[in-house]
């Protein structure tokens, strides 16, 4: 409960930051330009709000909403979410954003965008500004990668190192270098000190490449026991700090990536215990290790696990293993280095979306509770910042889109008016506006549906 309470109260602090400012973007134009705000609300208001005031002398009612959906900045004139069509009957007034030229409608409809995206390059230069970029170099990595079977069925062996591609250099173990192999031609990995050179299937999928169980690589992480919990399983069977697992439940293993593979196969299994007694079953071992003081010889033990499926051990993970390198940046070449991070970002999210209009990228569509899960289990401001800088990318490249009632679609008729010099009739703006709002209801549903499915295990 503290997990989800802690990623909630950060989902909902990234989420209110967001909207806050980019419906900044659209009060800063129509103000600098003279158009009326009738209302700037964090957060959808339907029947009842949650907090409202309206300073003295002020045109614009600001408020609180009680539907975290999103926010609004209801502008005189221009049909929005609102559907407000009786102030569109009525003559049009000066301060009205009907009344002003299609430039400068134009940049009241991308100024929330431009906020959101000058925000997250803001945010991801101040990142590396305050903590640097931390990273292992993918070469330092010399006990080198775990594959799948499908990388194997490639050509790739337990042990090779990631070098590069036909195209590039990896650096790091990220969704970059992921993406990098899914669109090479060739693939060099360093196997027992040479360099080889593996030719790549045509239509490498990213997605399945993610989402495979398991993941196409990982670094390999040895079976060796970093330490013991006192009071376990693994404790009240006399495992020691050294031992090597070689075996689990008759089946060789090499490395912990092979045991938290099998680990997850007794989830699925325990999901599907339908007595107590079915439970007991699953979680009941037998492991084959290694003891450090005898390594000569191997011992069996049986053991019953934890209902979390726990016994009690802790393994090296990658930054024990290796020695994270930090880079860090002054003020001003924070900038430039932030910049850089944040247009990659871009470039990778844009690339990926190719996949949403396959079925498993269907699939994959995540609502609130997807986002909100990105979001590290302990209050962690670095990952924060990180999140809502990527986040505010997201929101920046979703509003141009251009689907009507969101800002791209408005963007789309201001920019066939100046070029024909023939405005879209009011009804037909009307229309296209619902359209684009039934096709975003469909979406959301579409998307939490999943998060649903997901957790009920359907997914």
């Amino acid at each position: 409960m503290e997990i989800f309470l802690i990623k909630l109260l950060q989902f909902m602090l990234a989420i209110s930051i967001l909207v806050l400012l980019h419906e900044f973007g659209h009060f800063f134009f129509s103000k600098l330009f003279g158009v009326r705000v009738e209302k700037f609300y964090l957060f959808f208001n339907p029947w009842f709000h949650l907090f409202e005031f309206k300073p003295k002398n002020s045109e614009t009612t600001y408020g609180i909403g009680w539907l975290p959906l999103g926010g609004y900045c209801k502008i005189s004139g221009m049909i929005d979410e609102s559907f407000d069509t009786e102030q569109m009957k009525q003559p049009v007034q000066e301060w009205e954003f009907r009344a002003k030229p299609a430039w400068q409608r134009l940049l009241i409809m991308i100024g929330g965008v431009l906020v959101n995206f000058i925000l997250a390059l803001f945010i991801y230069s101040m990142v590396m500004f305050h903590w640097g970029d931390t990273y292992i170099p993918i070469k330092d990595m010399t006990l080198g990668m775990k594959f799948n079977d499908q990388a194997k069925e490639i050509g790739f062996k337990d042990g090779d190192i990631l070098i590069g591609t036909d195209e590039k250099t990896f650096t790091r173990f990220d969704v970059d270098m992921y993406r990098a192999i899914s669109e090479a031609k060739t693939v060099d990995v360093l196997r027992e000190g040479k360099e080889v050179e593996i030719t790549m299937p045509e239509k490498m999928s990213l997605l399945t490449m993610l989402k495979s169980d398991p993941v196409f690589a990982r670094p390999f992480i040895p079976a060796d026991i970093d330490s013991v919990l006192p009071k376990t399983p693994a404790a009240n069977v006399g495992m020691l700090k050294g031992d090597k697992l070689v075996a689990f439940n008759g089946e060789s293993i090499d490395s912990w990536n092979e045991f938290d593979y099998h680990i997850g196969v007794l989830h699925d299994m325990l999901d599907g215990a339908k007595t107590s007694k079915d439970s007991m079953k699953v979680r009941s071992i037998t492991l084959a290790l290694c003891h450090a003081a005898t390594p000569e010889k191997i011992d069996t033990v049986s053991m019953t696990l934890t209902p979390e499926l726990t016994m009690g051990v802790m393994f090296k993970n990658v930054n024990g293993l290796y020695e994270p390198i930090t880079v860090n940046y002054s003020f001003f070449a924070s900038f430039p280095a932030g910049i850089n991070y944040g247009l990659g970002v871009l470039r990778g999210y844009v690339d990926d979306l190719k996949y949403v209009f396959t079925a498993d990228g269907a699939k994959s569509l995540g609502g609130f509770g997807s986002i909100g899960s990105l979001f590290p289990p302990t209050w962690d401001w670095m990952m924060f910042w990180r999140m809502t800088a990527f986040l505010s990318i997201i929101l920046a490249f979703m509003n141009i889109l251009p689907i009507p009632a969101l800002d791209g679609g408005h963007v789309l008729f201001l920019l066939y008016e100046m070029i024909t010099r023939r405005k879209p009739s009011e009804n037909f703006m009307i229309r296209a506006e619902y359209v684009g709002f039934a096709i975003l209801i469909i979406l959301m549903v579409v998307a939490n549906l999943n998060d649903i499915l997901r957790w009920l295990g359907y997914m």
